[in-house]
């Protein structure tokens, strides 16, 4: 245990110093898709501690919806989830070859997280946690519903979405919420985040 704690940290540290290097990637793909990827820089490490603050290993297995430059997945394997019990689902093929180079046990899944039926991921009402980096404030209604879908038709009883927005409310309107028998309470702002963000959490009712 105490081996792996260690190596946990070292792997941390080496994430914090590829974020920062991270940046130039990120502005390429924001330019290419702005929509898309919704931000001009990568999420920091006090929005990834934020975000991944109620995950721990009895949250396994965990799904992540954009994870990017994986900010948010080292924080997740940080929290005592293992690799074999995560999965990422990227739609940019490179972030999602980035991915692979920095977290090669990790299962990574090219698509939309709202386009996903036909790809077996861990089992209907198995998992404990996803965790979202998808700008859902900036897509179509019928996107989000999608994406929520997808989310909570793999969610065991008592799991949630976890998902950061940098708007002043819950990035998911409450019609959405209504229509899919959820509720979304905000369990953080993250001020020293650029920009600040906050974090939101999305259960059923």
């Amino acid at each position: 245990m105490p081996n792996q704690a260690v190596e946990r940290k070292a792997q941390s540290k080496l994430a914090r110093q590829a974020a920062r290097a991270d940046l130039l990637p990120f502005l390429r793909a924001w330019i290419a898709a702005p929509l898309r990827v919704a931000a001009i820089a990568p999420s920091g490490p006090a929005l990834a501690r934020a975000i991944t603050a109620e995950i721990s290993a009895a949250s396994m297995p965990v799904i992540e919806f954009g994870p990017g430059t994986g900010v948010f997945t080292q924080a997740i394997l940080d929290a005592g989830v293992t690799a074999d019990q995560l999965i990422m689902i990227e739609a940019g093929a490179d972030f999602a070859a980035l991915l692979r180079t920095r977290f090669p046990a990790v299962r990574i899944v090219e698509g939309s997280a709202g386009a996903l039926h036909d790809i077996p991921l861990f089992g209907a009402g198995k998992v404990g946690a996803v965790v979202s980096g998808l700008p859902i404030l900036s897509m179509p209604k019928p996107v989000v519903l999608a994406i929520l879908d997808t989310a909570f038709s793999e969610l065991r009883p008592g799991g949630a979405m976890y998902q950061f927005t940098y708007g002043f409310r819950c990035p998911v309107a409450d019609s959405v919420l209504d229509a899919l028998g959820l509720k979304a309470s905000r369990t953080s702002t993250v001020l020293v985040n650029a920009p600040p963000a906050s974090v939101y959490k999305i259960e059923r009712k």
